[in-house]
C-alpha cells in the first residue's frame, strides 16, 4: 500500500496537529497573555484550520482523474469565499481582539505545515519512503 506523505494525509495530520497546539496553547495563553488575546489567537487558528479544509476541498474537486466535480466545487466555493471570509472580517472588526493576535492565529496552521515539512526534509523521511517504495516495486516486478 502506497501513501503519499505530501498529499492529503500530510494536510490532515498537520491540521490535527494545529488543533492540538491551539488546545494546548489556550490555558497557558489565558494565564500569560490574558483571556481576550488568547481567545483571539484561538479564534484565528480555528478560522485558519477551516480555511485550509475548504481550500483542500476546492483543490480536490478541481484536480481529479475524472475531471472537475462541479457540484462539490460550487458548494465549497459558496461556503469558503462569502461565509468564511465574512467571518474572518467579523473577527477583525471585534474591538476586544487585537489584529496581531488574530494574525498569529490565522497563520498558525501555515507555521505548523512549514515546521512539519522542514522536519521531514531535515530527517530525510521522504527519501526513506521513496527508497522503500522502490524496494517494494522491485520485489513485485
Amino acid at each position: 500500500m502506497q501513501t503519499s506523505s505530501a498529499g492529503i494525509d500530510f494536510l490532515s495530520r498537520s491540521l490535527r496537529t494545529t488543533g492540538i497546539v491551539l488546545l494546548f496553547f489556550l490555558p497557558f495563553g489565558i494565564y500569560y497573555l490574558g483571556f481576550y488575546p488568547s481567545l483571539a489567537v484561538f479564534s484565528g487558528g480555528v478560522w485558519g484550520i477551516v480555511n485550509l479544509i475548504f481550500l483542500s476541498a476546492l483543490v480536490r474537486s478541481v484536480i481529479r482523474v475524472g475531471g472537475i466535480e462541479k457540484t462539490a466545487l460550487i458548494r465549497a466555493a459558496l461556503i469558503k469565499f462569502p461565509l468564511l471570509y465574512l467571518s474572518g472580517y467579523a473577527l477583525l472588526r471585534v474591538d476586544v481582539f487585537n489584529p496581531i493576535y488574530l494574525l498569529i492565529g490565522f497563520s498558525g496552521s501555515l507555521a505548523v505545515i512549514g515546521l512539519k515539512a522542514a522536519g521531514r526534509a531535515i530527517l530525510g523521511l521522504d527519501e526513506q519512503s521513496n527508497d522503500n517504495r522502490k524496494a517494494v516495486e522491485a520485489g513485485r516486478c
